[in-house]
């Protein structure tokens, strides 16, 4: 619902009347058509460029991510990559401060203002400032946790910077996100990876240790909002407005609290191994954690992106809001099962081939993130369909419930002193959290909890089948590449066969939009 990725981590028509003509000229025209405007045809149409956009914007950027997190991966010792983890507990949440949940409100909001606009961009920046002064002050505590390594002072009072600057894009891209035109989010991740990509390479190379990773981030952060700021040419309005702030405060700070408390739980881990264990240990599951999180966090996004404002669209039709649902779960597990199980079977050839031996002690830990990781999107997909329909309250009990959860895991693991066990603990934390988030969802939304299991079992089953089919070709004595070409070969192809061989609407209908057949088929999440 934010983007909290781990840091290498739109205006109605009527609104215009009051607003000064060259303010008008400024705004994009096709953000300002109402919702009630958009024919079935166009809305599919724009629903399905946006989720090629989106993931577009995902791949591209999570390529150029991993030839980057490669190369520095390789470089690097295991210890920098602990002191950057250890910094990124505490940006986590100052991430979430700053923008408090109000970019995921203005997308639930069905015709949010330029005043509404206005008021959260300075509340973020104001907050995002606040913010900063404390945690500059706090920095020598911040080492006095993470063993007392005192190069974590300047490195933390740098990289916190990057969340003032990602504060400053948060309006600009929600903008771009509820009028669904996300092509501008994908070129400014595009250019901002490549430019921080090269310049956190450099510096590895040039010997600058956990600094290249800091400057990476910055650097990143700066272009992409930078792009932003360029392509979407709008300026805040003077003045705050507690009228607005009132309007989407109830979602906001259910979002924000469900965010914070996600947050908390997410990291928590990170804070544990990092406090109690080593930075080379934290640095192994910092890889772990964020090679996992590449498929995980980015389907995830995806469908926030373009599922949650048209969702929305349909938050008051309850007949066509629980065809779109279902719709949207069996893409979700169309697309998630073979993305997370099929890495987690090639996951030793995986690492051997970017990494050597040298990351081996994270390879299980991998495995075991790729498998919580499909329960990690199923619970968030049915996030969007809560927050699509303004039911903050809900956000919060899942959170709750998560963290019960992943509280007790810890507090059953941790005496065993590995952090293997820690997260087999979250795995069985998620399995949990999204058991409870299907029943509390079907209440919601009115959708049983057997369409829920109706529409995800059969891409579970087959994807399970073709891993089991994947996993002897890893013990062949073979070169890592081969093993990969084999593996993937036989995974991809078999899922690929015996979904031709049911014909299955979903692949039948992406693969139609993706070769130019989109205007004779319906889009891949159609509702109807």
């Amino acid at each position: 619902m934010s983007d909290r990725q781990e840091n290498p981590m739109t205006e109605p028509q009527d609104n215009l009347k009051s607003e000064p003509k060259e303010n008008r000229m400024a705004q994009p025209q096709d953000s300002l058509k109402p919702d009630r405007q958009e024919n079935p045809s166009q809305l599919k149409l724009t629903t399905a460029r946006t989720l090629k956009w989106n993931t577009i914007d995902k791949v591209a950027s999570q390529v150029l991510y991993a030839v980057t997190g490669i190369v520095l991966a390789n470089v690097l010792p295991r210890a920098d990559f602990g002191l950057v983890g250890a910094i990124l507990v505490f940006q986590a949440f100052a991430i979430l401060f700053v923008d408090s949940g109000f970019g995921a409100a203005l997308l639930q909001k069905k015709e949010p203002t330029d005043r509404d606009y206005s008021t959260v961009f300075w509340f973020n920046l104001a907050v995002s400032i606040a913010v900063y002064a404390v945690l500059y002050f706090c920095a020598p505590h911040i080492s006095d946790i993470f063993q007392h390594d005192r190069r974590l002072i300047p490195l933390s009072r740098v990289m916190f910077l990057s969340f003032i600057i990602t504060g400053l894009g948060i309006v600009q891209t929600n903008r771009l996100m509820k009028r669904m035109d996300v092509k501008q989010i994908a070129i400014s991740n595009t250019v901002g990876l490549i430019v921080s990509g090269a310049a956190g390479i450099w510096m590895a190379l040039s010997g600058w240790g956990a600094w290249a990773l800091v400057w990476q981030t910055i650097i990143l952060t700066t272009m992409k909002t930078g792009w932003l700021w360029v392509v979407e040419r709008w300026l805040p309005r003077a003045g705050f407005s507690l009228d607005s702030l009132r309007s989407i405060w109830r979602v906001g700070l259910g979002v924000f609290t469900t965010g914070f408390l996600n947050t908390l739980f997410l990291n928590i881990y990170s804070f544990v191994i990092g406090a109690r264990y080593s930075l080379a240990a934290l640095g192994d599951y910092t890889q772990a954690d964020k090679w996992s999180k590449m498929g995980s966090a980015s389907i995830s996004q995806i469908f926030t992106a373009s599922f949650v404002p048209l969702l929305a669209k349909f938050q008051d039709d309850k007949e066509k809001y629980c065809a779109l649902l279902s719709r949207i779960n069996q893409f979700a597990a169309f697309m998630t099962m073979p993305f997370m199980i099929f890495p987690a079977v090639m996951a030793l050839p995986i690492f051997h081939l970017l990494f050597g031996t040298k990351w081996d002690s994270a390879v299980i830990l991998f495995q075991i993130l790729m498998v919580r990781g499909i329960f990690t999107v199923l619970s968030s997909t049915c996030n969007n369909y809560i927050l699509a329909l303004g039911r903050a309250r809900s956000l919060v009990r899942v959170e709750v419930v998560k963290d019960v959860t992943t509280a007790a895991a810890i507090a059953v693991t941790l005496p065993l002193r590995s952090v293997e066990a820690l997260v087999w603990g979250q795995l069985v934390a998620g399995v949990l959290t999204w058991i409870f988030t299907v029943w509390l969802t079907s209440r919601e939304a009115g959708y049983p909890i057997a369409g829920f299991l109706r529409d995800i079992w059969r891409y579970v089953a087959l994807a399970l089948l073709c891993g089991a089919a994947m996993w002897p070709a890893g013990i062949l004595p073979l070169r890592p590449s081969v093993l990969l070409l084999i593996e993937g070969a036989i995974g991809l192809g078999l899922y690929i066969f015996i979904l031709k061989i049911f014909r299955n609407k979903i692949l039948d209908e992406g693969a139609g939009y993706v070769f130019g057949r989109f205007r004779r088929k319906k889009s891949p999440i159609s509702s109807e």
